[in-house]
């Protein structure tokens, strides 16, 4: 049977979802049973285990190729699924022989002080790679599992290759830091020159075959072990997306035109407690509101009632906000990066997010189907700031005491005060005061206090004088380079 060696992996995906295509799901067990083999290796530590974990990642992939978006970074989703996939397995089988593995693992780093990097790497590698986001995790799958070149990688992720040459080393660095705090203190080249040369492990003979018939069959030629495997992972994938399609339809129920429910009554009731939260800056006020997700035009005036809290879990309540501020709490980007924004209104906005998963996404359908737009995240070529921690316990980068209270923050002339902050909003705050793009490369993820004085009786100091403060003060840097953005684009819904 010929391979088709050149096509695109979703190119593949595609014809196989059409045509049933044989050749084509060969083709991508071919290129990548050796990532999805190797990964499940090192999350089981047993051969046989990972036979059926490889088997049933494929099996996976058979069963939603039609699903899986013509964007999707194929090595990624297979890297998620072989993750998810293999835990189940621990969890249900073998949590008595993970620990004995990741004991052995450790007896014999400590039996010798001239362990490998890779020795150190082995039992914190995968852990500490699911504690980057997605999308990072794709990088450095592709370039350090898969050793893909610059331009290989820089097309499957659809950036320039300058940019995710960059990105990958942030993404390296911030993976480098997560091994730290267990323990592996290694350089970043010692990292990616460990996981280049280990990571991949030799496929076991006649296991390539073995795993298109049975996806191929869907499962027909699997062991029963295998099957439950299958449906084990299935059922977390669909949990996983189940609790979005959730979140969202609690919004569009909402804005349709529905009977009065008990539930609906409660959530109108609940408006008066939501602008007592609001304006108290109290989102514990909120503890037994109704899960809702809704936005109306506003109730309020914007010069004295305006105002946003936020949640620990990224619940969110504005009042009298734009309605291009509402795209931009709903997709965490300020609203400079919002394109096309005279498509909204000029009016301004009252609204909620209450729900107990993906708040933001049950908003962003809200705020497209509210506005009669698609909203479309997509990237730019531009010159932005790069924002490091340059040095850590710097005096005024405090972590907050937990709590439920985001404050909005205050700029007076001389200083600004931040409550319970994350370090991505003030980031956000900070590119409005200098008018230039920032990115949050802090890899902080905790909220802080934070008070920053200047030398200058303004609310507005000269960007000079603010990145000194900033540096000086709080040990962040920020970097001009030219990089893709990422942006909001917004379009007309036909």
């Amino acid at each position: 049977m010929s391979q088709m060696p050149d096509a695109l992996d979703m190119d593949l995906v595609r014809e196989f979802a059409r045509n049933h295509s044989e050749t084509a799901f060969t083709e991508l067990v071919r290129r990548h049973l050796p990532l999805v083999y190797s990964v499940a290796r090192r999350c089981i530590g047993n051969d046989g285990d990972a036979q059926d974990v490889a088997q049933a990642v494929f099996i996976i992939l058979a069963r939603k190729a039609a699903a899986l978006h013509q964007d999707t970074v194929l090595p990624g989703w297979l890297y998620e699924t072989t993750r998810f996939t293999a835990a189940r397995l621990v969890r249900a089988n073998i949590r008595r022989r993970a620990r004995e593995q990741e004991a052995y693992m450790q007896s014999n780093l400590n039996e010798s002080e001239s362990t490998g990097a890779w020795e150190q790497l082995v039992p914190h590698l995968e852990s500490a790679m699911a504690g980057l986001k997605e999308r990072d995790r794709a990088l450095l799958v592709l370039r350090f599992y898969q050793n893909k070149t610059g331009v290989e990688a820089a097309t499957l992720m659809g950036m320039r290759e300058n940019t995710l040459h960059k990105r990958a080393a942030r993404a390296l660095d911030k993976l480098r830091t997560i091994l730290a705090k267990r323990g592996v203190t290694l350089s970043g080249e010692a990292v990616a020159g460990a996981i280049l040369s280990n990571s991949i492990q030799a496929v076991p003979v006649g296991l390539e075959k073995t795993i298109s018939a049975a996806a191929l069959a869907h499962a027909a030629a699997a062991s029963t072990s295998t099957l439950t495997l299958v449906k084990g992972a299935l059922k977390v994938m669909a949990w996983t997306n189940a609790k979005t399609a959730i979140a969202v339809g609690v919004g569009i129920l909402l804005v349709a035109a529905t009977p009065v429910t008990i539930t609906q009554i409660r959530q109108a009731t609940a408006w008066p407690r939501i602008a007592r939260a609001v304006k108290s800056k109290n989102f514990q006020l909120l503890q037994h509101a109704p899960p809702m997700v809704a936005i109306r035009s506003s109730k309020f005036y914007p010069a004295i009632d305006s105002g946003f809290i936020q949640g620990q879990n990224g619940e969110m309540v504005g009042l009298a906000i734009p309605a291009a501020g509402v795209f931009g709490h709903a997709f965490h980007i300020v609203r400079d990066r919002i394109i096309n924004q005279d498509l909204l209104p000029t009016d301004r906005y009252d609204f909620v997010t209450l729900t107990p998963n993906h708040p933001s996404r049950a908003l962003q359908a809200a705020a497209q189907k509210m506005f009669g737009v698609i909203a479309t995240p997509d990237t730019i070529e531009t010159n932005i700031l790069v924002l490091t921690q340059e040095y850590p316990y710097a005096s005024k980068l405090k972590q907050s005491k937990p709590s439920g209270n985001w404050y909005d923050p205050v700029w007076m002339p001389g200083y600004a005060k931040y409550v319970n902050m994350p370090m991505s909003f003030f980031a956000f705050t900070i590119e409005r005061r200098l008018n230039v793009p920032i990115i949050d490369d802090t890899g902080l993820t905790n909220r802080y206090d934070i008070l920053l004085r200047w030398n200058q009786q303004t609310n507005n100091p000269d960007p000079q004088t603010l990145k000194q403060a900033l540096f000086d003060q709080l040990g962040l840097k920020l970097t001009p380079e030219s990089e893709s953005l990422d942006v909001l684009v917004l379009e007309k819904a036909r």
